[in-house]
């Protein structure tokens, strides 16, 4: 089920509370931000290992903060930056809609279709039960796929568009897996924002 909206949308999935909000930035700021971001961020480009083996991660990635608290996934420790202007002026934004102050940002570029991210959930113990991800799209659209994790009926494919936010909460990171595919269409770069609490 492909879900294309002009307007914020409440997905009213089954253990969750997931919502979708197009043109949350106007095109001309989301160009904008996306010229600034892909300039100004420190990429890295890290190794994860799956089932044992060490590949490059198929996408480039940066932590930002207030704190200096770390952040761990697929084996990988990320020690923040600290918040630039640009990222305090978007955060500031998101957190008046949202009504949660964020303390940590990662930050992921996919620089063509065959960067993507696989199946997982936001679900480390340093974001707390319950945690709130608010996540904003720069550049290309890309298909984000929810699965349930028991439900194998219960599914949903989001194209979350240049400016967009869409925001996580409740039980989602529970009950439900999300994944940027591959796409084999020549396709620009994006620069996803996700906005999170690191407790």
């Amino acid at each position: 089920m492909t879900s294309l909206f002009s307007e914020e949308t409440n997905f009213h999935l089954p253990d969750s509370d997931i919502i979708y909000v197009p043109n949350f930035f106007s095109k001309n700021e989301a160009s904008n931000y996306f010229k600034v971001l892909r300039k100004t961020i420190h990429w890295q480009h890290d190794k994860i290992k799956v089932f044992g083996k060490t590949y490059d991660q198929p996408r480039l990635t940066a932590l930002y903060a207030n704190n200096t608290k770390p952040y761990s996934y697929s084996n990988i420790t990320m020690q923040p930056n600290i918040f630039t202007e640009n990222l305090v002026a978007i955060k500031d934004k998101v957190e008046k809609k949202v009504k949660v102050e964020f303390t940590s940002c990662l930050l992921n570029l996919y620089r063509n279709g065959k960067d993507s991210n696989g199946w997982h959930a936001d679900n480390e113990k340093e974001l707390g039960i319950n945690p709130i991800i608010a996540s904003v799209t720069f550049g290309q659209e890309r298909f984000f796929h929810l699965k349930h994790r028991t439900n194998k009926d219960l599914k949903l494919k989001i194209l979350l568009e240049h400016g967009s936010l869409l925001i996580m909460k409740g039980a989602t990171q529970h009950n439900w897996l999300h994944q940027i595919p591959k796409t084999a269409k020549p396709i620009q770069e994006r620069i996803n924002l996700t906005f999170r609490v690191i407790q």
